[in-house]
């Protein structure tokens, strides 16, 4: 055999596996292809080992977002060019953009967004850059989400900007074949103004928190005391009450007892006087004149007694008197 023919036969042989080679196209598994034949969408390669036509068939170029490290330890986002697309669930990191909310306060707010594509044909032919295309929806739903918040409802209402957000981009991206999960705002910032003066609202906050609390504090601490002085007042006019019953209970059982003996005094003196046949009455009356005009005499001072006429028949009979009492 010629020098020639052994070329052409290594040549062929050559050729030959460089065909079967473009021919054979391995997917991983979480990846596909998109196959055009002659510049028409002919399949979707499942994962595993394909077949496909060399030179007829190729597969279909799209643009992928790559996130590379760059100088000063930073991260880098640019477009790349692939063939590959994946299936499995991404992440964006967008970059802090500048909306403006309802009270005309302009926020700077950066998101993450998590999307998988579901239906490879549609994230192709439904949208040039796919990646770019979900970057600048986010951005303007963001951006119409939040204008209609005032800058506290912004602030305070992350969960419900993630849920409106969700389903705004998840509406929209279903026709690209594109799957929204969810989306995260990660930092809101404000001005410093306005951060400055939302510290100063804080520590107002606090301030009357803190008099609340003390004048609680206070009105509770009155509260007490009042009951207290009221208990303990109502425990002394209790003890007065009861020292008073006491001692009007103590009176009346001397008076009775003041009242019996004078009524024995009385009893023995009848007795006593029963004997001259002197009136008991006169007795007694005349023994109360006695003491009256002792009363009216006693004392340091001269004084004048005036004794009324009709006394006169009372004190003639204490002469009578005399004559109930031995002589000695």
């Amino acid at each position: 055999m010629s020098t020639t023919a052994i070329i052409l036969a290594v040549a062929v042989v050559v050729l030959a596996i460089i065909i079967i080679s473009a021919g054979i196209v391995v997917v991983p598994q979480s990846e596909t292809r998109v196959i055009e034949r002659l510049g028409r969408f002919h399949s979707v390669l499942p994962p595993g080992l394909n077949f496909i036509i060399p030179f007829v068939d190729r597969s279909k170029t799209i643009y992928a977002r790559e996130v590379v490290p760059s100088r000063f330890g930073r991260q880098e986002v640019r477009m790349v060019s692939t063939k590959v697309i994946d299936l499995r669930e991404q992440v964006y990191d967008f970059p802090s953009q500048q909306v403006i909310t309802r009270d005309n306060v302009t926020t700077e707010i950066n998101a993450l967004l998590y999307f998988q594509i579901t239906d490879p044909k549609k994230a192709v032919y439904e949208i040039d850059n796919l990646p770019n295309a979900i970057e600048k929806l986010t951005q303007t739903s963001l951006r119409n989400v939040i204008g209609e918040l005032e800058l506290d409802e912004t602030l305070t209402s992350r969960d419900t900007i993630n849920s409106k957000l969700q389903v705004i981009l998840d509406d929209a991206t279903n026709k690209w074949g594109v799957k929204v999960n969810r989306v995260e705002l990660q930092d809101i910032t404000p001005p410093e103004s306005v951060r400055v003066a939302m510290e100063k609202q804080m520590q107002a906050e606090r301030n009357r928190r803190a008099e609340i609390l003390n004048a609680e504090g206070e009105k509770q601490s009155l509260i007490l005391r009042s009951e207290g002085e009221k208990t303990s007042r109502i425990n002394q006019a209790e003890a007065t009450k009861q020292t008073e019953i006491l001692r009007a209970e103590g009176e009346a059982r001397a008076i009775i007892l003041n009242a019996e003996a004078e009524s024995e005094a009385i009893r023995r003196v009848a007795e006593a006087v029963a004997v001259s046949n002197t009136d008991p009455a006169t007795y007694i009356l005349a023994m109360k004149y006695i003491d009256t005009l002792r009363e009216m005499t006693s004392g340091k001072d001269n004084k004048t007694v005036y004794i009324p006429y009709e006394a006169s028949s009372v004190l003639s009979s204490i002469g009578s008197i005399s004559s109930l009492f031995p002589k000695k």
